[in-house]
């Protein structure tokens, strides 16, 4: 299998884990695979990198890392021409209209004949069987149906988040007659599958493509179940009850203003509280942002009503950060068709959770029937403090069998179990297929068990 993943590790990026998940899901039911993503110097300018991410890599999936990065977001000035430095918007501009003129997408449309070429490549050195492409980018599509109309290798596609709906707005983000729209169309008329990361976006790719709509599968996240530290320790009061956030802070400065002052309120009104902290982890922002400043010092002012910012954690780090928090908050944007990862990976601690986001979230669905969750006061600033003052209690007052009915839910959410299952359904859609003469002339399915050969290689 060749597996178009930009975003595997060692970036660290929420995606890392599915990606990683998949590659090694499909080395265990005996596929050769091989893995196309972008050097790691390239995720040192974006979202950044994480070895440790690494460590539970597959040793026998390869890795091929392509010369690929966003040009707009490199920091050197030394390698702006005189275009960029003296007119950044403009060049910003004429860079959009040049990227999107081989593929439809801002930033990434230019990488189309590289990663067409890498494919093109794979597969002449080893013959692939299946093609499976995670969007974004949705570049990574046009390489897809390249191998698919030089080799006839059949492809599936794992959208995540959709391309047809803007899942933070929750609305359609372009038109069946537009470019992206023609692009979508004709992959989706000839793709095994269509992976997704939960029902509401499920429903608008059957509703959008009736015809394909047997083909569309829910494949959640899911958490690692090594990140979970179980029941680490019993939460002190009299040393302060600890708060906790993990994950990238890509929400609004509003969204975490709001949190902030709902905390500072809980303080107040809450005895349980008046020694709290709130520890704030993860990267802030995506590239070089000026929203990430902001969010800084409005981190640091917070200072004074015991919230810090620990900065990012790496993979390794992960239970042990969860250990040393009584309640999680999950601070999350979009809406019903947003999940987000962290969710799961929350559940998975066994702590009370206080949800930051929208009520109408599909987070809210995977927490419902969760014990420890305060449920979805939205972005409420007297709801939120009230959630902080039940997450206290909870914390405090919580005995084994409510703990082991929180874990109970959590543990139906294995990344490992949820993957197992969707790769093995992939596997018998290709058999069928290729039974019923379905796929593309000249594609074949492994057999069983096929030989593998080679290691890891970059």
């Amino acid at each position: 299998m060749i597996y178009l993943a930009i975003g595997f590790p060692p970036a660290a990026k929420s995606c890392a884990y599915r990606m990683r998940e998949t590659a090694n899901q499909f080395v265990n039911a005996g596929w050769d695979v091989t893995v196309v993503t972008i050097a790691r110097e390239s995720w040192e300018r974006d979202s950044g990198v994480d070895l440790t991410l690494l460590d539970q890599v597959d040793p026998l999936v390869r890795v091929v890392e392509l010369p690929l990065a966003r040009e707009d977001l490199e920091t050197d000035i030394r390698l702006y021409d005189e275009e960029r430095a003296l007119r950044p918007n403009e060049w910003v501009a004429r860079l959009r209209v040049r990227q999107t003129g081989t593929f439809p997408e801002p930033s990434f449309g230019e990488w189309r004949g590289a990663l067409e070429q890498a494919v093109l490549d794979i597969h002449r050195n080893h013959h692939a069987d299946l093609l499976l492409a995670s969007c974004v980018p949705y570049v990574n599509l046009a390489a897809a149906w390249r191998l698919w109309e030089d080799a006839r290798v059949p492809y599936a596609v794992d959208f995540r988040d959709g391309w047809s709906i803007d899942v933070i707005e929750g609305e359609e983000a372009f038109s069946r007659d537009s470019e992206p729209g023609r692009w979508e169309q004709k992959i989706l008329d000839h793709a095994v599958s269509l992976w997704v990361v939960n029902d509401p976006i499920a429903a608008h790719y059957r509703t959008r493509y009736p015809d394909f709509a047997d083909r569309v599968r829910v494949v959640r996240n899911g958490y690692d179940a090594d990140s979970s530290p179980g029941r680490a320790h019993r939460p002190d009061p009299g040393s302060g009850l600890v708060f906790g956030y993990l994950g990238t802070v890509n929400f609004t400065a509003q969204q975490l203003e709001t949190v902030l002052s709902a905390w500072r309120t809980a303080r107040e009104q809450e005895p349980l509280l008046a020694n709290a902290r709130f520890e704030v982890r993860g990267h802030i922002g995506n590239g070089a942002g000026r929203e990430a400043n902001r969010h800084a010092e409005i981190l640091k002012q917070a200072e004074a009503d015991g919230v810090h910012f620990g900065g990012p954690a790496a993979k390794a780090e992960v239970a042990s950060v969860y250990a040393g928090w009584d309640a999680m908050v999950l601070i999350l944007i979009g809406g019903r068709y947003v999940t987000s990862g962290k969710v799961y990976e929350y559940m998975a601690t066994g702590l009370p959770i206080v949800s930051a986001h929208l009520v109408e979230h599909d987070a809210s669905n995977v927490l419902r029937g969760h014990p420890l969750w305060t449920g979805a006061a939205g972005l409420d600033e007297e709801a939120l403090a009230r959630s902080f003052v039940r997450a206290a209690h909870m914390a405090v007052g919580t005995g084994d069998t409510v703990h082991a009915e929180a874990m109970a839910h959590a543990n139906r959410f294995t990344r490992e179990s949820l993957m197992t299952a969707a790769v093995r359904d992939l596997i018998a859609q290709l058999a069928s297929d290729r039974a019923s003469g379905t796929n593309p002339v000249g594609a074949t399915v492994p057999a069983e068990k096929p030989i593998v050969t080679g290691g890891t290689a970059s």
